[in-house]
C-alpha cells in the first residue's frame, strides 16, 4: 500500500472508534470549521466527525468502501443475487441454459447416426464403422468444450462488471452489463482456452499412458503405470491448488484493468502475494457451501423419486416409468438453476477477492470513496479501477 494511502486510513481508525448503534452525533460535527479544533473542509470525507466519534466509510453499494473481513468477503458473492438478481441469475441461467441446448443440438444427432451405423453394419465392417464413429464421436465433444470456454469468459466478464459498479453504487441491467463484459471478451476467451487446453493435455497425458501400458499387455508395467499415474495426479493437483490461487484474479484483471492476458498473470500473482491461504480458503470454502448446497437440493428429489418408483410399481412395469421421467426432467431443472447459481457467485467471489486486495495493499478504497464523492458532486470522474487512473 502507498504511504499515502496508509496515512489516510490510519488517520481516520487508529484514534478512534465506531459511532454506537443510535448514538446522534453532535449537530455542528459536519459543518467545516466547527467548534472542533482543526475542523477543515479537507478532512477524509464529508461529515467526517472528530476523534471519538468516527463514522465507518462509507457502502455506497455492494460492498464496505474499506478492507474486507473474511465473514464480509465469504458471503458479498452471494448477495450480487439478491442486490441485481435479474441481471446476475438471469445471466447464469441463460448461459447455462444455452450451454446445455447446443451441446444436446450436436451430440445427440451424432450419437443417434453412430449407433445406427454400428447397427446396420456387418460383422466384418463393425470394426472399421466403430474405428471411425469413434473419431466422429471425439472431435464432435470438442464443440460443447468451445461452447464451454465462451460461455464461462463471457460470464466471468458479466460478474466481474457487476460486482464492480456494484461497489460503487451502481446498478447494471442486462444490457449494459452484457456490452461491457462484451467488450472484454475476447481476452477472456484467450484465458479461458488456454487453462482448458492445459486440463485436457495433462488429462490426455494420462490416459495415454494407460492406453500404452495395457496395449503392452504386461501386468506389472500396468500395476506400475496406475500407480505412477496415481501419484503424478496428486502432485498435480498440489500445483494447480497453488498455480490456481496465485492465478485466480485474472478474469478481474482482465475485466477491471482492461489488461492483456500477460499483464493480468503478472498482477494476480503480485496481488496474491502475503494472501494466498486467505484467497485458497475463501475459495474452498466457498465451494463447499455451494456444493453442500446443490447435493442437499437435488439428492432428495432422486431418492424421492426412487422410492417412490418402487412402492408405488415394484414391477417397473406401469406408472415407475412415468415417476422416473419427472424425477429425470425435475432433477435436470433443479440442476440447471443451481448451476447458475454456482456459476455467478463462483464468478462474483474472484472480483470481490481482488478489490479486497487492492484495498488492502493498494488503498484502492481511498481511491473508490473520492471517486463516489466526486461523482455525486456533479464532478468529472473517469475509471477508478484502472492503474493509469491512480
Amino acid at each position: 500500500m502507498s504511504d499515502r494511502a496508509w496515512q489516510g486510513r490510519n488517520g481516520a481508525s487508529d484514534q478512534s472508534h465506531w459511532t454506537a448503534p443510535g448514538e446522534v452525533p453532535p449537530p455542528d460535527s459536519a459543518a467545516p470549521g466547527g467548534p472542533y479544533p482543526g475542523a477543515n473542509p479537507g478532512g477524509p470525507h464529508p461529515g467526517a466527525q472528530p476523534p471519538g466519534g468516527w463514522a465507518p466509510p462509507p457502502k455506497p453499494g455492494l460492498l464496505p468502501l474499506r478492507p474486507l473481513s473474511f465473514g464480509t468477503l465469504l458471503w458479498a458473492p452471494f448477495r450480487t443475487l439478491r442486490r441485481n438478481p435479474a441481471a446476475t441469475f438471469g445471466t447464469g441461467l441463460v448461459v447455462q441454459l444455452a450451454s446445455a441446448l447446443i451441446a444436446a443440438a450436436v451430440l445427440v444427432p451424432v450419437f443417434l447416426v453412430f449407433s445406427a451405423r454400428v447397427t446396420q453394419a456387418s460383422i466384418e465392417e463393425q470394426d472399421a464403422v466403430i474405428t471411425g464413429s469413434i473419431s466422429i464421436v471425439l472431435l464432435t465433444m470438442l464443440v460443447p468444450v468451445v461452447v464451454s470456454i465462451v460461455a464461462t469468459a463471457f460470464l466471468q466478464g458479466v460478474m466481474v462488471v457487476d460486482v464492480g459498479t456494484g461497489t460503487i453504487g451502481e446498478r447494471l441491467g442486462f444490457g449494459a452489463l452484457w456490452r461491457r463484459a462484451a467488450a472484454r471478451i475476447w481476452p477472456l476467451i484467450g484465458w479461458t482456452a488456454l487453462v482448458a487446453v492445459a486440463v485436457l493435455l495433462l488429462i490426455g497425458l494420462a490416459v495415454a499412458a494407460i492406453v500404452l501400458a495395457f496395449v503392452i499387455g504386461d501386468p506389472l508395467a500396468i500395476a506400475i503405470t496406475i500407480l505412477l499415474v496415481v501419484v503424478a495426479a496428486l502432485g498435480v493437483a498440489v500445483l494447480a491448488a497453488w498455480l490456481g490461487t496465485k492465478l485466480a484474479l485474472v478474469p478481474s484483471v482482465i475485466v477491471l484493468e482492461r489488461a492483456g492476458i500477460g499483464r493480468a498473470i503478472r498482477r494476480s500473482w503480485q496481488l496474491t502475494d502475503g494472501y494466498f491461504w486467505r484467497t485458497l480458503g475463501t475459495l474452498l470454502l466457498v465451494g463447499v457451501i455451494l456444493n453442500v448446497a446443490a447435493q442437499v437440493v437435488v439428492q432428495p428429489v432422486s431418492i424421492v423419486g426412487s422410492l417412490l418408483a418402487v412402492l408405488i410399481d415394484p414391477t417397473g412395469t406401469g406408472p415407475a416409468l412415468t415417476i422416473t421421467i419427472v424425477t429425470t426432467v425435475v432433477s435436470a431443472l433443479l440442476s440447471l438453476v443451481i448451476g447458475a447459481v454456482t456459476s455467478v457467485v463462483q464468478a462474483a467471489l474472484i472480483a470481490v477477492i481482488m478489490i479486497d486486495l487492492r484495498m488492502r495493499k493498494e488503498g484502492l478504497d481511498l481511491e473508490l470513496q473520492r471517486h463516489v464523492e466526486a461523482r455525486d458532486a456533479g464532478r468529472p470522474v473517469g475509471d477508478p479501477y484502472l492503474p493509469a487512473a491512480r
